[in-house]
């Protein structure tokens, strides 16, 4: 039993009124929040005493066990957070408690200097972490004793503008918070809720949190005995991070069970980093390669990002800060002490070591990938499932283009499989005598492309030409121009140019061809009109009749497709007809008669079109003009 003494109420030393209501209903946008937060500021006064007590072992009396416990009542609706860390006096009651944003912690931590500030696990920083109580409760109630002091302190708010304070009798040290709650918070007054919030939110605190658990003893039949029931606190929170542990401690069955807790996956994850940093930046990271591609991957508001820890108090679930949106499959956590909240603790201030994280978590990750490729059939699982998220990467981050490149995988004339196992470094390795170029096409699907007439030339000389295929294809090459010193090359974009691979008796010859159909060239372009930029004779072909080919700059037809499926305007582009002058139907055309030649150019550059995996603006058209052609 307390009692109180030297009673007096005063008023907050700030605009209480307006700022504990904008709190209340602004600052936090969680209301389970507020356990999270006097949690934390227990944890903090456990540390405070340990630290006092290294020069000064008699703060901790008979009872050095610091603890911090939690206990409900659902009848009176109160859930109370007690810790017998260091406690508060009188006027430190006034000062810390009176005040917004007037922290202790703050404080304390300016008193400590060199190896006392580094090891320091201080999670408060702002001193309103307190008020988050006044979210669920109407009246909050506070008694401590600090270590030091013979007499107690009362506290007493509901939050209105003023607080009541008064000396009373506490036998124990320590801190134990009241909380009176609201009509429509008295959810929290459950064990099963209160329970989960510290598992989710608190987990990891280094002190134990413990709440009380009724056990009933039973007779030989499995009946309750009547009178028989004994309480006793159980642990509720792991009380050690894992992440925190050396990695020679922490076994493989263990990363891989705190991988399913934190990304809610059935699955075992592929790869994990597991790293401390120390120095100027100091924090620890534990990322995971997911074995499965989430449902929402590719949903603009699905979740991504690492879960952020402060000295181990759970901060925020998607910290996308710290990893580029490339890599918002990556899973895991960070746990730092050098990084400015904002005072509901909720997001990220401006801050510049939030950037240096990012880089080097970033670089963590990739080399993370690297390493995971080194194991063929784990990194075809990986590709599999984020091969088209990874390869937004070159757009995305310049800095790290070339690791990125190192990871990408594709499908290649080599394989002729739709399997997308193939490095550009296996393509280099296998690069013939003379060339100098990476050829790729890009197509709607597997099939458009690996049999798309533009890779004639490519099959009979023997060059090996990456098959691409996903939709993200054409972006990603627009930024990927080059690797290991090698251009990238389009095959359907502007003139082939094969280099050395081709000798100059074989360009004297197609200069030979070219000049010889020059009046073919100009009837077919007289023919087809503003239908085409450019007639010409190709040397790409060697069964087809003719292609149909881009500029060397303009958007390709694959993104073309996708804008105008997408209802984006796209800029008018028109393609250039190459045909193959040693095709049947190329001297056909050449003898064909002037009613005829127009309708049969229309033709070649219909079917042109249609390989290319385009679509035709006049679909009967070009039937009629066929069914003419072949009833003639």
């Amino acid at each position: 039993m307390t009692t109180a003494t030297h009673e007096e109420t005063l008023g907050f030393q700030t605009e209480v009124k307006q700022l504990l209501h904008l709190m209340i209903h602004s600052l936090y946008s969680n209301r389970e929040i507020f356990l999270r937060e006097l949690i934390s500021n227990a944890a903090d006064a456990c540390d405070k005493l340990r630290y006092e007590a290294l020069d000064n072992d008699a703060l901790y009396g008979s009872d050095s066990d610091l603890r911090i416990e939690i206990e409900h009542d659902t009848k009176a609706g109160t859930v109370t957070v007690r810790d017998n860390g260091i406690g508060m006096s009188r006027d430190e009651v006034i000062r810390n408690l009176g005040t917004i944003a007037k922290s202790g912690t703050a404080e304390f931590l300016k008193q400590l200097s060199g190896e006392q500030q580094k090891d320091a696990k201080l999670i408060g920083q702002f001193g309103v972490g307190f008020y988050s109580g006044f979210i669920v409760a109407d009246e909050v109630t506070v008694r401590t004793r600090r270590a030091d002091a013979e007499e107690g302190v009362e506290w007493r708010s509901k939050g209105e503008g003023e607080f009541t304070i008064a000396d009373i009798d506490k036998a124990e040290r320590g801190t134990e918070i009241i909380l009176h709650l609201k009509k429509d918070a008295k959810e929290f007054a459950d064990d099963f809720r209160l329970r989960n919030l510290v598992r989710k939110y608190s987990d990891h605190i280094e002190v134990p949190v413990r709440m009380p658990k009724t056990e009933t003893a039973k007779d030989d039949e499995g009946n309750e005995v009547e009178g028989s029931e004994v309480t006793t606190w159980e642990t509720v929170n792991e009380a050690q991070a894992l992440w925190v542990r050396p990695k020679s401690e922490v076994s493989d069955d263990e990363y891989k069970a705190f991988y399913k807790h934190i990304a809610h996956d059935f699955s075992d994850p592929l790869t994990w980093s597991h790293n401390k940093v120390e120095g100027k930046l100091e924090y620890t990271s534990l990322l995971y390669v997911p074995g499965r591609a989430p449902f929402d991957l590719y949903e603009r508001d699905g979740s991504r990002g690492v879960r952020l820890y402060v000295q181990r108090v759970f901060i925020m679930d998607d910290a996308e800060q710290f990893l580029p949106l490339y890599l918002r499959f990556v899973k895991g956590v960070v746990d730092t002490k050098d990084l400015s909240l904002n005072v509901s603790r909720e997001l990220l201030q401006k801050d510049p070591q939030v950037d240096k994280m990012k880089s080097a978590l970033t670089k963590r990750a990739l080399d993370m990938l690297k390493k995971l490729a080194k194991d063929k059939e784990g990194y075809q699982a990986f590709w599999n499932a984020f091969g088209s998220v990874l390869k937004e990467g070159p757009a995305e981050d310049y800095a790290n283009r070339d690791k990125i490149a190192d990871l990408l995988r594709f499908s290649t004339t080599y394989t002729d499989t739709t399997v997308q196992d193939q490095s550009l470094a296996d393509y280099v390795s296998r690069m013939k005598e003379g060339q100098q170029k990476i050829y790729y096409i890009i197509a709607d699907s597997f099939n458009a492309a690996k049999h798309s007439p533009h890779l004639e030339i490519f099959r009979k000389k023997g060059v090996e030409v990456l098959l691409l295929h996903d939709r993200i294809d054409e972006w990603l090459m627009s930024h990927l121009t080059e690797y290991d010193g090698k251009s990238l090359a389009d095959v359907a974009k502007g003139n082939l140019d094969l280099g050395d691979i081709e000798g100059e008796e074989e360009k004297q010859a197609q200069e030979v061809t070219a000049k010889a159909k020059e009046d073919l060239v100009k009837r077919v372009k007289e023919a087809l009109g503003d239908e085409v930029q450019e007639v010409r004779v190709t040397h790409r072909l060697t069964d087809s009749p003719a292609c149909v080919v881009l500029s060397e700059h303009d958007m390709g037809f694959q993104m073309r497709r996708i804008m105008e499926a997408a209802g984006q305007p796209v800029p008018e582009v028109k393609p250039i007809l190459e045909l193959n002058p040693e095709h049947a139907l190329v001297t056909r055309l050449e003898t064909a008669e002037d009613d005829r030649f127009g309708d049969l150019a229309r033709i070649l550059l219909d079917q042109a079109i249609i390989a290319e995996g385009g679509h035709l603006n006049d679909p009967a058209a070009y039937v009629k003009r066929l069914n003419a052609l072949l009833t003639a």
